[in-house]
This record gives C-alpha cells, sequence and structure tokens, in this order.
C-alpha cells in the first residue's frame, strides 16, 4: 500500500483505500465520519478502532462509487476531521491486495495470552518473536487487566494482554517449547489457544484441592497433627513428582495416621490457606452460570469444608475411614487416584449434558494429569516441571483468578 498523492488518482484507477484517522478521542467521531462516507455512496469494507489513554486510531477500509470525484471527497473528509482536531489519510489498497485479504479469512484463529505480576517490553518481544518464526500474523491486542498505577508494582499485582493470532504454527512442538522455555526465564505464563466456539462457552471447571484451591497438602498437616510430618511429607513429594505409584504412596502415608484424633480434622480444616484468587474466580464463575467441582486425591472431609465456604457445587474425595473417634489409616471404598479423576471428569460431563469440550480441569500433581488431558482446557497451576510439560497451559506467575483472563473476561467484567 502507498501513502495517498494526489497523482494516485490519475485515471481514477483506484477506488479503494485505508482512511486512517488519530489523534485525542472525540464524542461522536465514528458517527460524524460514518455519515459523510454515506453522503459520498462510499462503502465500508472493513473498520476497527483502538483507544490508549485518550488517543483513539480508527481504519476504515473504504471503497468509492464508481465515477466519484475522489480527491474532493478525501479533502471534504480530510478537513472534517482536522476540523475537531484529529489528522486523517487515505492510504491506497489495489483490487489484489482487497482480494488476498479476503482469502485470508479462512485461517485459523488463536490466541495467546500472557499472565504476569507485569507485562515488560522483553516479555512481549520474545513471545512476538516467536509467534513470527512460526509464520503466524498478530491481529489484535488488547489489556485484560485493569489499567496500571504509576509507581512501584504491588506484590499481589496482576497483568494480562492478549493476542489475537491468524494463521498456523508451522512446528507447534517447538513453539510450545519455545514459549515454555520464555516463560521460565522471564517470569511469565504463556497460553496459546485455539480461538473457537468452545473457548467461548466453557460450562465446569474441576479443581484439585490439595496444592490447588489451597496452598497446603492436607495429608502433611494431619500427620504434623500426629507427630510425623516429616516422614509424610517426604513420601508425598515423591508422589506429587511421579516418583512413587500414588496408591501404594497414598496408602503408606495413611498407615502413618493410624490413631490420630478426630477432633484433629476440625482442627486442621479451620486453617486450610485458601489460594490467592480462588475465592474471586468461583465467585465469578458462578456469577456466569459455570458449574464447579472438586475432585481431589484428598480427603471428602476437607472438600466439604471448602465446598461451603468457597460455594463449590460437586466434591469427590478419599472418604477417611474413623472408628470410636480415631483414624483407622483406612479409606473408604476405592482410592481417588489419577484414573478415577478422570473418570469423575466424564460422570459430571454426562450429569450436566455437555461436552468434553466445555470443560476446565486445574491441577498441580502427576495423579491429575489424566483429568487435564481429557478436559478441553487443562491447566497445570503452580505444578511440578513433570505436569507443565504435560499439561496444555499453566500458571504460575498469578493466584488461581489468572484462569478468568484464559477464557477472555477483562477486570471490568468481573466482580471483586
Amino acid at each position: 500500500m502507498d501513502t495517498y498523492c494526489h497523482w494516485d488518482l490519475i485515471g481514477g484507477v483506484n477506488d479503494i483505500y485505508l482512511l486512517g484517522v488519530w489523534g485525542q478521542d472525540q464524542v461522536g467521531l465514528t458517527a460524524h465520519l460514518s455519515e459523510a462516507l454515506d453522503k459520498n455512496r462510499i462503502r465500508i469494507l472493513d473498520i476497527g478502532q483502538s483507544v490508549i489513554h485518550d488517543q483513539v486510531s480508527l481504519g476504515m477500509l473504504v471503497q468509492f462509487a464508481e465515477g466519484a470525484e475522489q480527491q474532493p471527497i478525501m479533502d471534504e473528509i480530510i478537513g472534517l476531521v482536522n476540523e475537531i482536531g484529529l489528522e486523517a489519510d487515505f492510504t491506497t489498497a489495489t483490487h489484489e491486495e482487497y482480494t488476498e485479504w479476503v482469502g485470508r479469512q479462512g485461517k485459523a484463529k488463536y490466541v495467546v495470552t500472557m499472565l504476569a505480576r507485569e507485562i515488560t517490553p522483553l516479555q512481549v518481544a520474545e513471545v512476538a518473536g516467536e509467534i513470527s518464526n512460526q509464520g503466524m500474523n498478530i491481529q489484535n491486542i488488547v489489556r485484560l487487566t485493569g489499567r496500571k498505577p504509576l509507581g512501584d508494582t504491588p506484590k499481589l499485582a496482576k497483568a494480562c494482554i492478549e493476542l489475537s493470532i491468524r494463521g498456523t504454527p508451522t512446528n507447534d512442538g517447538v513453539m510450545r517449547s519455545r514459549f515454555l522455555e520464555i516463560a521460565q526465564q522471564h517470569h511469565v505464563d504463556i497460553a496459546f489457544q485455539a480461538d473457537d466456539v468452545f473457548r467461548r462457552n466453557r460450562r465446569l471447571v474441576v479443581f484439585d484441592m490439595d496444592s490447588t484451591l489451597i496452598e497446603t497438602e492436607v495429608i502433611d498437616e494431619l500427620a504434623m497433627e500426629a507427630g510425623v510430618g516429616e516422614q509424610v511429607a517426604a513420601i508425598t513429594e515423591q508422589a506429587m513428582q511421579g516418583e512413587l505409584d500414588f496408591q501404594a504412596s497414598f496408602r503408606k502415608r495413611l498407615r502413618l495416621l493410624k490413631g490420630l484424633e478426630e477432633s484433629a480434622l476440625q482442627k486442621v480444616a479451620a486453617r486450610l490457606p485458601v489460594t490467592e484468587g480462588a475465592q474471586r474466580l468461583i465467585r465469578n464463575l458462578r456469577q456466569y452460570g459455570y458449574k464447579t467441582a472438586i475432585i481431589s486425591g484428598g480427603f471428602d472431609y476437607f472438600g466439604r469444608h471448602l465446598q461451603q465456604l468457597l460455594g463449590i457445587d460437586y466434591v469427590f474425595a478419599n472418604q477417611l475411614d474413623i472408628r470410636d473417634g480415631k483414624v483407622t489409616g483406612e479409606v473408604k471404598g476405592d482410592i481417588v487416584d489419577g484414573a478415577k479423576k478422570a473418570e469423575f471428569l466424564k460422570q459430571l460431563v454426562e450429569q450436566e449434558g455437555i461436552r468434553i469440550e466445555q470443560t476446565i480441569a486445574i491441577g498441580d500433581g502427576a495423579n491429575d494429569l489424566p483429568m487435564l488431558k481429557l478436559a478441553g482446557l487443562g491447566i497445570a497451576f503452580r505444578a511440578k516441571p513433570i505436569v507443565k510439560q504435560s499439561a496444555s497451559q499453566s500458571i504460575s506467575t498469578l493466584g488461581l483468578d489468572g484462569v478468568l483472563y484464559l477464557l477472555g473476561f477483562r477486570d471490568e467484567e468481573v466482580h471483586g
């Protein structure tokens, strides 16, 4: 495309132009401009507008009527814009360029979401560079978080931008590996999702409980009450890293709790630290009609406690066996392991009458991977390396309410 000049119009060869308007945002700009276009029988082929810090950037791809005297009309429109204190110009576009542009609308659409305590130019440069390396184009960038105040970044600040992408990555595996590398080096979470109907129509969110919905492992807390904290914590860590079979390690830890007084459960429940952002996330999910569930390899006593505290719809977890007011070191029924978690997710999908693509699963441990991989959107939250590498998305820099940004919500659309 070439910037409009008088000699571009000789012979009336060009009839498609990009009209650009920029400057201090003005009330009624789009209305006045559109009225002028309509008066001169000019078609609008495409339109886009953005306002940053009260500075407007408006673009219209337009086509003049056959036989129209283009130069006087352009002068009139530019004059109209200048009168209200803004700048404008026309840039030519050939029919070949327009036809090629229309043909690109069939390309795949994706969304890249960047989350961090603060978004830096280097983070953006690294992500945008990889998008370019993969042969894709950035079509639009929007900020989902609120306006940033001046001064030092608060400890629990949230920053998120969303990039709309056209095209298909030349090597999806290389791109995801590169995004993971950038995330680790520059303290930013990078989510890459297909921008399809399911992304905008999720209906069910399921959470692991320990180290996801709460910032501790309940079995470790119970072990502290039983005086076997170090022994149980070591086994727990091995299991979460995927170094031990979950069922075997679970039974081994549970046996160490034999004889614990039932009153200790209430004591532990009262001090459970709810994860940053959990209440904000669940409150807004409920507001927008989502169903929520805890699917945990922990204990249902604590799941029920969180259900009442947070307003969770469903709880699936292990049931501690208690006799004569003491923990027996066993559970009732089958142990909820990774396979069982995936089964419960399928059960909820059928019960709610939805598709698996409409589900989100969030967890941190190796035993969460089956349900993370099954769900329409699987999110590794502050997860172990093996889980981060295997899950489709991950969040490590923000709290659980960072999930709202992966769904495309802006801060102005959520409560609290």
